[in-house]
């Protein structure tokens, strides 16, 4: 049985053997997480996601991670908050579960997702994190362990208080 586990820290940095980037649809790099990964990852990552052609909100994609310890980056486009009734929820519960569907099919058994649409797409924290920990509840079994990694201490206590079961 696998584990979701809450950590607070840069997830560039972390030994799994994939992390997902919150990225744009161009796939082409961007500021926050999405930058992050791109410059830790190196150049290679640029040529990689090019060949890819973009990804649509709520799909995921798979490059191999380059520089980064993870051997792979799973890019997934999570929605723009629009206030809510416009398919966001499921836009945002569709990218988790993609990349987990994407994770599995490569043989990934420990996998970090940041908070996927809560920088400049401007989605409510606590509803995104609500509905992250929803998606990984339904496939942690299938893992060793999902990681919830947050930049800051009060998202990492947001998801804490919301999964009484995470490590």
């Amino acid at each position: 049985m696998g584990q979701i586990r809450i950590v607070q820290g840069d997830i560039t940095r972390l030994e799994v053997d994939a992390v997902v980037n919150a990225a744009n649809s161009t796939l082409l790099g961007g500021g926050g997480v999405d930058g992050a990964i791109h410059r830790a990852a190196g150049p290679d990552l640029l040529a990689a996601c090019r060949s890819l052609g973009g990804c649509p909100a709520g799909e995921a994609r798979i490059t191999p991670g380059f520089r980064l310890p993870a051997k792979w980056v799973i890019h997934t486009v999570g929605p723009v908050w629009q206030g809510g009734e416009r398919g966001e929820s499921a836009l945002l519960a569709s990218c988790y579960r993609e990349s987990l569907a994407v994770a599995k099919a490569h043989g990934v058994a420990t996998i970090a997702f940041p908070a996927i649409s809560t920088g400049v797409y401007g989605y409510p924290k606590q509803q995104a994190a609500a509905i992250a920990l929803a998606a990984m509840r339904e496939w942690v079994d299938d893992f060793e362990k999902i990681i919830a990694c947050c930049f800051s201490a009060a998202d990492a206590d947001r998801y804490r208080k919301l999964c009484r079961e995470c490590i």
